[in-house]
């Protein structure tokens, strides 16, 4: 899955209509650089890629006090069904960078569906690191490179972590935390 994607979605989503500099500066703040591989260079790329797609759509210039006007951009129904089946895929991924993007804009989602989505994660994570374990028996090489025990152990402990962190959220989402789409948020998902 393209992260770059949902998170261009999802911030146009939000601040429509706008422009790929108020994009970047958004995802800047939220030092997304440090959470995901996008870089600036890969945002005006899918901002790009979007919008030849039809999945963003022009709706004119934005004057500038410096410099030519900046383009604004809105989300096409097209694009609301891609960003709805990114976030969808996010949020049950054991990928983190996915996971991050997807918990990013939980928001937009009503609470059952965010919770039977994290719910779906934290079962693949569960069997992620069962599977892992089981295979140690595989390689009892504990004592020579590369290792493979420890590594197998290591990798089963981050899906053991991720689990755990994914029950968190779902106790938080449980109690009623989060303001999600189905209260008084102004963007609903379908």
């Amino acid at each position: 899955m393209s992260v770059v994607r949902l998170l261009v979605l999802g911030v146009t989503r939000r601040q429509q209509p706008t422009h790929g500099y108020a994009v970047r500066r958004e995802l800047l703040s939220w030092r997304a650089d440090t959470w995901t591989n996008v870089q600036p260079g890969s945002i005006y790329h899918a901002v790009k890629q979007l919008t030849q797609e039809g999945k963003l759509r022009t709706l004119g210039t934005e004057g500038g006090s410096r410099g030519p006007g900046r383009t604004l951009f809105e989300l096409t129904p097209e694009g609301e069904t891609e960003f709805f089946e990114r976030l969808d895929t996010a949020l049950t991924s054991v990928d983190m960078e996915e996971l991050g993007a997807g918990i990013a804009f939980m928001d937009a989602l009503p609470r059952d569906r965010v919770v039977a989505k994290l719910e779906e994660q934290r079962t693949r994570s569960e069997a992620v690191r069962r599977d892992l374990l089981a295979m140690i028996a595989d390689y009892p090489g504990r004592h020579e490179p590369p290792h493979f025990p420890d590594l197998l152990e290591l990798w089963s402990g981050v899906f053991a972590n991720l689990t755990g962190w994914t029950s968190g959220v779902l106790d938080r989402l449980e109690r009623g935390e989060y303001v999600l789409s189905d209260q008084k948020h102004p963007h609903t998902g379908p």
